[in-house]
């Protein structure tokens, strides 16, 4: 019998998907605004590509998005999850979390407007991969949807640890200033499942179609390779 019982009512389709040097689960930022280098874009569907649509946007800094865990839409979901930041040992009711693995498959995020160009709106901090797609947005209003002082539950017991990231000068000059910043950002947040901890193996991580291969070691994570993908196709 499954933990979870659902049934569709709405019907929604996504209104624009999103872009990003991030192209697999593997190194998203747990959360919006965590790495605040990484840009994304997004990029409206044919049918809302409408330019009086985003007027008056472009007064606002930061923006909510209303999207799509499309790579878990047939994940077998749960009442009970594990956080990432409990080591991926303690459970937690889903609705307690941010688990990627809900019923309705929908994920909200705020991310800052960098600019918005010819329809496009350049953001900053998401944490979403290439290709989510986006149903809702909605203007974030300091006044209401901030809030000071209050309690965040274990995420208050368990302070995220970032790591050292430590890379090679040569390896290093394979990325534009901005894309090494970025890398440099994800690589610190520790994208490795929480459950693993082998200093001797090899993790790999695609960004901005390159394959980054790392090892970590008592919260030292070190880059040993960058392969260029684009190469690799091309064979």
């Amino acid at each position: 019998m499954p933990s979870f019982y659902y049934f569709c009512c709405v019907n929604i389709e996504p209104i624009a998907y999103f872009h990003s040097p991030l192209t697999s689960k593997f190194g998203i930022p747990r959360q919006s605004n965590i790495v605040g280098e990484l840009r994304g874009e997004i990029v409206f569907e044919p049918a809302y590509r409408h330019a009086e649509a985003l007027r008056g946007l472009e007064d606002f800094d930061y923006l909510w998005i209303i999207w799509g865990f499309s790579e878990n839409v047939n994940a077998e979901k749960h009442a009970t999850v594990r956080p990432p930041l409990l080591g991926g040992n303690e459970r937690r009711g889903v609705w307690a979390t941010r688990s990627p693995f809900r019923p309705n498959n929908l994920g909200l995020s705020s991310v800052r407007i960098e600019r918005i160009e010819d329809g496009v709106i350049h953001v900053l901090g998401a944490d979403l991969m290439d290709g989510t797609p986006i149903y809702d947005l909605k203007p974030y209003l300091e006044y209401v949807d901030s809030h000071t002082g209050v309690r965040s539950g274990f995420v208050d017991e368990k302070p995220w640890q970032p790591l050292v990231v430590v890379m090679p000068d040569e390896l290093r000059a394979l990325f534009s200033p901005n894309e090494l910043e970025t890398l440099q950002a994800v690589l610190a947040q520790d994208p490795r499942p929480q459950y693993h901890d082998d200093p001797q193996r090899i993790y790999g991580m695609p960004f901005a179609a390159r394959d980054i291969r790392f090892r970590v070691t008592d919260g030292v994570l070190q880059v040993v390779d960058v392969i260029n993908t684009n190469n690799i196709k091309k064979k």
